[in-house]
């Protein structure tokens, strides 16, 4: 099944976890993971981004920052330049300073969202007719209304939706899989937002499995959802299985650990 053109990347950003990683940011403590398993993950990620035909810059790790690996909530990429953003979690703060420069080595366009709001990446969306920025505890009105202008600069529309509530990040329930198709957990879907599009529903005890990643000709989807794999394949879509036991254990999954665009 061909990929959308948003969906079509060349290059990518993503950063080493440190071991202060074990101690990252969670909703529900089910205890500390392993970094060695962390650190093999994110190797496993890396390699599955060349073989779908990226270039990928690997930056260094930050100590200071446990949830740094996270490189989607800070910035914001897209062929037409990035979008500095501001995380609404305090302990991130300072990880949008540290995005700056390479954003700068990497974009002639680099715009800062304006002060007075917060946005993360991980409740961004792009889809083909909009970029969908999801209100949650991390993204906030004025955040959101600040980076639907940021957008309007480069020319692509934003649209303003509502993460479920007690839910992370608006892309933890739901992926592009096509031009008009999202994975999307039943509580997102019911909420109307993709009334427009085709949607293929996670299994109810499968929710982490909607956090899947679209990279040109496959879709890389969590190894431990054998329900949501299955699915996807007889619909005829190419999966790479990859563990995220892991990093699930701190809230992520696989959009989060990578900044991905097209370079003509």
């Amino acid at each position: 099944m061909s990929a959308s053109p948003i969906s079509q990347f060349n290059r990518a950003l993503v950063r080493c976890p440190a071991p202060s990683v074990a101690h990252g940011l969670r909703a529900d403590d089910v205890g500390n993971p392993d970094f060695e398993g962390i650190v093999a993950e994110h190797e496993t990620y890396i390699a599955a981004l060349k073989s779908a035909g990226v270039k990928v810059s690997v930056l260094p790790s930050l100590s200071e920052f446990p949830d740094a690996i996270f490189v989607e909530d800070p910035a914001l990429v897209f062929t037409q330049g990035a979008i500095a953003l501001r995380s609404g979690a305090p302990t991130r703060a300072g990880e949008t300073a540290a995005m700056m420069p390479v954003l700068q080595d990497n974009f002639d366009t680099v715009l800062s969202l304006p002060k007075g709001g917060t946005v993360e990446g991980g409740d961004v969306l792009v889809t083909p007719d909009a970029v969908m920025i999801g209100l949650s505890a991390r993204t906030d009105e004025a955040g959101a209304r600040a980076l639907v202008s940021c957008l309007e600069t480069l020319g692509i529309n934003g649209r303003i939706v509502r993460t479920p509530p007690d839910v992370l990040h608006f892309k933890t329930d739901c992926s592009l899989l096509s031009e008009d198709t999202v994975l999307c957990t039943k509580r997102l879907a019911r909420s109307g937002v993709f009334d427009h599009l085709n949607i293929i529903l996670v299994p109810e005890d499968e929710e982490a499995a909607a956090n899947a990643l679209r990279v040109n000709d496959v879709v890389m989807v969590g190894s431990q959802f054998p329900k949501t794999l299955e699915a996807l394949t007889q619909s005829g879509y190419e999966i790479v299985p990859l563990d995220t036991r892991q990093i699930g254990m701190i809230d992520a999954g696989l959009s989060c650990m990578s900044l991905r665009w097209f370079v003509p």
